[in-house]
């Protein structure tokens, strides 16, 4: 397991722990803020103080202040821009976010933990409407070169990527452009030269008479999956790992994977019978959900792992796990299983229907045949449901427009969004598994706030591809009270309702 990742605002209580953390990270330089120093920023600016734990246990550290820019400029040492370490010159008031400090764990690099940093800056400044981000970035290579390059050619050479300099190749990787090269801004910075780059983030919804801006757009990113055979686990997951990378790369916040993507697998079993090697592939499981929890940590995004097999007792079962982007791990279970699936891979169906809580908020996962079943639909509605992802496997069109039309009709009768997904191409040298059609697509409830169609975005059907698209659950919530038509509120309950025969969620 990667541990639990917690993202929350630094304490007082903190102090000695992130103090241990801040030696590590910077092993010689041997510096670090002092205690009544970040008390002094909390008490100012918690918002800004900003801790990631792993397993309740600090990893990384952002301190931030709020400065006016009209003041410094461009134009400024790290001691003025902190008010000689006093932070008098934080205003409440101001219009910049300014970056004092960001350290990680040296035993944890690699995680992304300090993008995720920069990202958590990111939102804090569009949710408080702050013209942008600024802070002075060391280089720490330059020291390497200061004999035959100035600071300005250095510079010139990082950005052409001619020279690797570690620190600023991160920064600018995360949207911060270099505008002015400083001298004297941190003095005794040796490999630095005493020199540092300003760089800056404008935040694009930045509105000048300080306008309240609510954010409620999701963005969910689709993996229409070519099943193709792969000589190993590993290279199955560096394609899976592909993709990923590429939708954490336009921000997305969810990932979907379809229904059994890791069937090309059970080629390495073709000289068993059906039944047995789908048992076989079930050996592989728990590897690929350990990866696909380090992928969601990594590139800070949810994972919906599409659905694998797995034995219980002996019995086989079709289930899928939401791998969260804090670390968290949950399961869901395909309800019903299609005849072919009980004759040849003898499947026993699921009991589980519950939804899971992310950080946007309340989803469902139904697996394929599932959603041609509005009783489950329904009572993930029931509980809080916005968003329903479908993973699916299907070979035929016939088959395919089942799943989408009933998936079409969930989000209709339960005013919600579907995220559909499936696979494409063939599988030869696998039995049970030769062809494969689909068209991913996100679809929306019908009225006027959406698409006529109830089509918000869909992919080239039988391409492998990536689908990105953008919903807004504000309008799911005023549809709730002022659409068209109420299909939750007008059901006559008075007649009939819709409850589990076991209220117990396994």
């Amino acid at each position: 397991m990667y541990g639990i990742v917690e993202l929350r605002k630094l304490k007082v209580s903190d102090y000695e722990e992130a103090k241990a953390v801040m030696l590590r990270a910077y092993g010689d330089w041997g510096a670090y803020w002092r205690e009544e120093q970040i008390a002094k920023l909390i008490q100012k600016f918690p918002e800004g103080q900003l801790v990631i734990c792993v397993n309740n246990k600090i990893v990384a550290v952002a301190l931030s202040i709020i400065i006016d820019y009209s003041r410094f400029g461009t134009n400024h040492t790290f001691r003025e821009v902190v008010g000689d370490y006093s932070f008098s010159t934080h205003n409440p008031k101001g219009d910049t976010l300014y970056g004092i400090e960001i350290f990680v764990e040296p035993k944890q690099r690699g995680r992304r933990f300090g993008r995720r940093l920069y990202d958590a800056r990111k939102e804090l400044c569009e949710e408080m409407n702050l013209r942008g981000i600024l802070f002075g970035g060391r280089m720490p290579n330059y020291h390497k070169y200061k004999d035959q390059l100035s600071p300005k050619e250095y510079l010139r050479k990082v950005k052409s990527r001619e020279i690797s300099d570690p620190t600023l190749n991160f920064q600018m990787s995360n949207d911060f452009h270099p505008i002015k090269v400083m001298q004297n801004y941190l003095p005794g910075d040796a490999e630095s030269g005493d020199y540092a780059v300003l760089l800056e983030w404008d935040n694009i919804y930045y509105q000048q008479e300080k306008a309240i801006i609510h954010k409620s757009n999701v963005r969910l990113g689709l993996i229409q999956w070519q099943m193709r055979l792969y000589k190993s686990e590993a290279e199955m997951l560096e394609q899976a790992e592909y993709f990923i990378d590429a939708l954490a790369a336009y921000r997305a916040d969810f990932a979907l994977l379809p229904e059994l993507f890791n069937a090309p697998l059970l080629a390495n079993y073709n000289h068993l019978n059906e039944a047995e090697a789908f048992r076989q592939l079930s050996t592989h499981t728990e590897s690929i959900k350990k990866t696909m929890a380090h992928f969601a940590v990594k590139y800070n995004i949810n994972i919906i792992t599409g659905s694998m097999p797995e034995v219980i007792n002996n019995q086989t079962y079709n289930v899928g796990f939401l791998c969260k982007r804090n670390g968290e791990i949950d399961r869901y279970e395909k309800i019903h299983i299609t005849p072919d699936e009980t004759k040849y891979w003898a499947i026993k169906g699921g009991t589980q229907i519950k939804t899971f809580d992310t950080d946007c908020g309340k989803i469902g996962v139904l697996v394929c045949y599932d959603v041609e079943f509005p009783e489950l639909g329904r009572l993930l509605a029931e509980q809080g449901m916005r968003i329903l992802f479908v993973p699916f496997l299907t070979d035929t069109q016939t088959a395919y427009h089942r799943v989408r039309h009933c998936a079409q009709a969930r989000a209709i009768e339960n005013e919600c969004f579907v995220a559909i997904c499936g696979s494409v191409g063939n599988l030869p040298k696998v039995e049970n598994m030769d062809i494969q059609y689909a068209r991913s697509a996100v679809l929306t409830p019908c009225d006027f706030a959406f698409p006529d169609t109830g089509v918000k975005s869909e992919a080239t059907p039988n391409n492998e591809t990536v689908l990105v698209a953008d919903v807004d659950l504000s309008l799911l919530e005023d549809l709730h009270s002022r659409g068209s038509v109420n299909n939750l509120k007008n059901r006559r309950t008075d007649l009939y309702e819709v409850i589990r025969k076991d209220t117990e969620q396994k």
